[in-house]
C-alpha cells in the first residue's frame, strides 16, 4: 500500500469498512476526504477500545491520550506496539499509520476540523462509556444498560452525532446559500444516525450477549418477565418477540426519519442523496430479516447479502430520475 494520503482515503478506508466505503466513494469530493478521515480516526479509537488483550485502564488512558493528540497536544501514543496485537491485517495497519490519518485531520480547513473534532469526541466519549458500563461484564455475568434514556444516549454518542456532523459539512460546502429548515435536517440526520446504530444493535444481539452486553434496558426486559440471562436461549425467543418488536419499530421510525431528510435534500445533491439511501434501505431490509428470524440464535447472523446490497444500489441509481418510484424505495425494502 502506498504512503499517500489519498490511498489511506481509500485502500485502506475499503480495507476497514467495505459497506461505508461504498457511501464514501459516490460523495462530492467537496466532502468525501472531511467525512473519510473522520470515519478512520473514529475507526482507530474503535480498535483502540476493542483491543481486549489490553487491560481496561490501559486501554482508557489510551483513548485519553488519542483525545489529547486530536487536540494537538504532542503526546506519545505507542499505537505501533498496539498494532502487532491485531489479528486484523486492516486494523494492524490503521494503527500503524495513525500518523497519517492525524496529519489530513491537521491539514483540513479549521471550520472542517472543528466540526470533525466535535463529532470525534462525542463518539470517543461514547466508546470510553460503553467500556466502564461493561468493565465487569461476561457470559456468566451480563450487564445490560437500564433504561430506554440510556439507550438513547449511546445511539446519539456512536452514530446521532454523526449525523449532525455530516449535515453540518454538506450544508456548508453543498448548499450553503439554499433556504432549508436547519432543525428539520439536524433533527432527522441525528435520528438517521441513531436508526443505523439500533439496527446493529439488535442484529448483533446474541453475538453481545455473549461478551456479556445487553444494550437493551433491563428496565423493560423486567416488564416482560425476562433478564439478560434469558436472551441466551432461543427458547425464549416467543416471550421475548413482542418486546424486541418494540425496538424494531423504534428503530424503522428512525430510518423513515432519515429517509424524509435524505428527501429534504436538494434533487441536484444526486450523490449526496444515493449516499443516503443506499445505508437506509440496507437498514430497512435488515429490519425485515430479523421480524421473521429467531433473532436469539447465535449460530445464525443475519445480515443483507452482497447480491441485495448490489440490487438496492442499481435500483436507487434507476429510480432516481422518476419521482414516484424514488419515493417507493423505502416501502418496498420494507416489504420485500
Amino acid at each position: 500500500m502506498a504512503n499517500s494520503p489519498n490511498e489511506l482515503l481509500t485502500d485502506l478506508l475499503k480495507d476497514v469498512s467495505r459497506s461505508f466505503y461504498l457511501t464514501l466513494r459516490v460523495l462530492p469530493k467537496k466532502i468525501r476526504p472531511q467525512i473519510g478521515v473522520a470515519y478512520l480516526l473514529a475507526r482507530t479509537s474503535d480498535t483502540i477500545a476493542d483491543t481486549e488483550i489490553l487491560p481496561l485502564n490501559e486501554r482508557l488512558a489510551v483513548l485519553q491520550n488519542f483525545r489529547q493528540r486530536l487536540l494537538g497536544e504532542k503526546i506519545p501514543l505507542g499505537l505501533s506496539q498496539l498494532a502487532e496485537k491485531q489479528s486484523s491485517p486492516a486494523e494492524r495497519t490503521l494503527l500503524e499509520r495513525y500518523k497519517e490519518s492525524l496529519s489530513i485531520f491537521f491539514d483540513l480547513h479549521p471550520f472542517d476540523r472543528k466540526l470533525a473534532l466535535e463529532v470525534l469526541q462525542t463518539i470517543i466519549s461514547g466508546q470510553e462509556l460503553d467500556l466502564q458500563r461493561f468493565a465487569s461484564a461476561s457470559q456468566q455475568k451480563i450487564v445490560a444498560l437500564q433504561t430506554d434514556a440510556e439507550l438513547d444516549d449511546y445511539t446519539y454518542r456512536v452514530a446521532g452525532c454523526v449525523g449532525e456532523f455530516w449535515t453540518k459539512m454538506c450544508r456548508a460546502h453543498l448548499f450553503p446559500e439554499g433556504k432549508f429548515d436547519d432543525v428539520f435536517l439536524l433533527t432527522n440526520g441525528v435520528r438517521f444516525g441513531k436508526g443505523l446504530q439500533l439496527v446493529n444493535i439488535l442484529r448483533d444481539l446474541p453475538a453481545d450477549l455473549r461478551k456479556g452486553r445487553c444494550y437493551l434496558p433491563i428496565e423493560k426486559l423486567s416488564a416482560a418477565g425476562l433478564s439478560p440471562a434469558d436472551l441466551l436461549s432461543p427458547s425464549n425467543e416467543k416471550r421475548f418477540r413482542p418486546l424486541y418488536d418494540h425496538y424494531l419499530d423504534v428503530a424503522q421510525k428512525h430510518l423513515e426519519a432519515g429517509w424524509d431528510y435524505t428527501n429534504a435534500l436538494p434533487r441536484r445533491c444526486v450523490r449526496v442523496r444515493l449516499a443516503c439511501a443506499w445505508p437506509i434501505l440496507i437498514g430497512v431490509k435488515t429490519l425485515a430479516k430479523l421480524r421473521t428470524a429467531n433473532v436469539l440464535d447465535a449460530e445464525r447472523r443475519i445480515k443483507v447479502s452482497r447480491g441485495e446490497v448490489k440490487q438496492i444500489i442499481w435500483r436507487t441509481v434507476f429510480c432516481y430520475p422518476f419521482p414516484g418510484a424514488w419515493r417507493k424505495l423505502f416501502l418496498r425494502a420494507r416489504c420485500e
